[in-house]
């Protein structure tokens, strides 16, 4: 399982908070790459609920992450 941002972006609109089954009917659904669904497949499924994307992937960038200062425009 790996993950690019490219491949997490396609979850941000997802109806969070969200099962592995809700995550892998919205990715199927929304079109998103196989490789979206493929990930989500892997993951272990614990009955979990999953808040955002950060819980899938921890390093998902967050608007704070970038140095672009939406003030100054």
């Amino acid at each position: 399982m790996y993950w690019t941002l490219e491949l997490a972006s396609k979850l941000e609109d997802a109806p969070w908070p969200a099962t592995k089954e809700e995550l892998i009917d919205y990715a199927m659904r929304s079109g998103a790459p196989l490789e979206v669904i493929e990930n989500l497949q892997e993951m272990e499924d614990e009955g979990e609920i999953y808040e955002s994307i950060e819980d899938i992937w921890p390093d998902y960038p967050s608007k704070e992450d970038f140095f672009f200062n939406e003030e100054e425009y």
